[in-house]
């Protein structure tokens, strides 16, 4: 039998049991991986009913809160996202948390099949001594913080008292970073970067940006997309160390290149600079007397092969340290999870409770970053949510074979257990009040929104 026929011939069962009883999914994250999922359920089985729970009062995840500001024309996928949620067949529910507002126990007792997909909320660590210092945050909690998240909202990054910004990594989260911090505020006023990161980055005395790479150019991270757009800025100097003597990626190399040759030797008056620094690694950071607040790193020389040579130091002075070496999705109880990769151990998104032995877990999948790790672009998790979803399809009867006894309440049972402790959640017709206002103040202020930053406004725009 064909792919596609066997294919159909499951869509076929699938319709015949959903007949008798409706398959009813939950879905929990709201972000890119999430509705993409309950995107694929909705079209590929027309009696699923998706409900999707978010420990925010807001949808869209990383596309709202990762995002750069600068960067309207990826948010456009929201657009699609919302399209999603107010389908008849799904439900948008805010401010429930997955372990205190309910168990993942719970929800596999509800529904018939849990999904998920909360991407990756908290750090990678470098190890390094001294890396517990102040001044030093992950490039996670500035982004959330100038994207307006309400976790990082009373986060105040030193912007004032240094004029250098170590950034350690060179992703296109790093060059995200980079970027607000260097870009003129007059650029960033007309988007939806949040009212606190720009009264902060127009008082800031922020003028070096320094983007440490612990390998070369070609093993880099980023795209040439997002390294075209920050040296295509007239009002940034760009300086490369090192990058001759390396072996490098033709396009990032003739990109680099063509930024080194194009403009002066020197900056001009008022240009700001961002130097890239290749084959360097921390060391130690250190901290002031008082305080301990950071002053500066300390690099280490990297090669590519292992080398028993001397290893030659460098001092950076600066008070502001951004770690951009990578996401990391936390455990919830009763979740098996692999601890050194920070992911769930699964197959084409079955989760599994026994790694060494491929037992999968009835009922229970994951997609997203959670799946594979906090890598690829938004449109990556469409590639995940449509395996996660091919393996619902094909485990179909064994997810519904017990319903017959054993009725999956689905919707009604999570309302009953919210309303049992009180937790005020916010339906999908919430974020669209917050939403409204959201846009009628931005554009008072010539923005396209200006995000609501707290929790406690949040919620009171979601109930007006």
């Amino acid at each position: 039998m064909s792919i596609f026929h066997a294919k159909r011939a499951i869509e076929r069962s699938f319709s015949t049991l959903c007949r008798r009883n409706p398959l009813r999914v939950c879905v929990v994250g709201s972000g890119p991986a999430g509705f993409y999922t309950a995107e694929r359920m909705l079209k590929a089985h027309d009696r699923a009913e998706v409900d999707m729970i978010e420990r925010l009062p807001t949808p869209f995840g990383l596309v709202r809160y990762g995002v750069a500001p600068d960067h309207p024309e990826t948010k456009i996928v929201i657009n699609q996202f919302s399209r999603v949620a107010l389908n008849e067949r799904c439900s948008f529910f805010g401010n429930v948390n997955l372990g205190s507002s309910v168990s993942l126990s719970e929800l596999r007792e509800i529904y018939h099949v849990v999904v998920l997909a909360y991407g990756a909320e908290s750090d990678r660590t470098l190890g390094v001594l001294g890396e517990v210092c102040s001044g030093i945050h992950s490039a996670r909690e500035f982004v959330w913080w100038y994207n307006g998240h309400p976790d990082c909202s009373n986060m105040s990054p030193d912007l004032k008292s240094t004029d250098t910004a170590i950034v350690l990594g060179q992703g296109n989260v790093a060059l995200d970073v980079a970027r607000i911090l260097l870009r003129p505020t007059t650029e960033l006023a007309t988007t939806d970067i949040a009212e606190h990161a720009l009264i902060s980055l127009q008082n800031s005395s922020i003028r070096k940006v320094c983007l440490v790479g612990r390998r070369g150019p070609v093993q880099a991270a980023c795209t040439a997309k997002e390294l075209r757009e920050i040296l295509g800025l007239s009002t940034i100097f760009i300086i490369q160390e090192e990058i001759k003597n390396s072996r490098i990626q033709r396009r990032v190399y003739e990109l680099l290149c063509k930024a080194a040759t194009s403009r002066p030797p020197q900056p001009l008056s008022g240009q700001r600079e961002l130097h890239f620094i290749f084959f360097r690694r921390p060391d130690c950071f250190l901290a002031s007397d008082c305080g301990g607040k950071v002053k500066g790193v300390r690099l280490e020389k990297t090669y590519l092969k292992a080398r028993s040579s001397h290893l030659t130091n460098w001092l950076y002075l600066c008070r502001l340290v951004l770690k951009s070496i990578g996401y990391r999705s936390v455990p919830v109880e009763g979740l098996p999870f692999d601890d050194s990769r920070g992911v769930v151990p699964n197959i084409n998104g079955r989760v599994l409770s026994d790694k060494q032995h491929n037992i999968i877990e009835n009922g229970l999948y994951v997609t997203g970053w959670l799946k594979r790790g906090p890598t690829g672009i938004i449109a990556t998790n469409l590639y995940d949510a449509e395996e996660t979803v091919a393996s619902i399809s094909e485990d179909l009867e064994g997810v519904l074979a017990d319903d017959s006894n054993s009725p999956r309440p689905g919707r009604d049972g999570l309302l009953q257990l919210l309303d049992s402790r009180s937790v005020q959640y916010v339906p999908f017709k919430g974020w669209e009040e917050i939403d409204l206002k959201e846009k009628s103040i931005g554009a008072i202020k010539n923005k396209p929104r200006e995000k609501i930053t707290s929790w406690e406004e949040l919620l009171r725009a979601a109930n007006t």
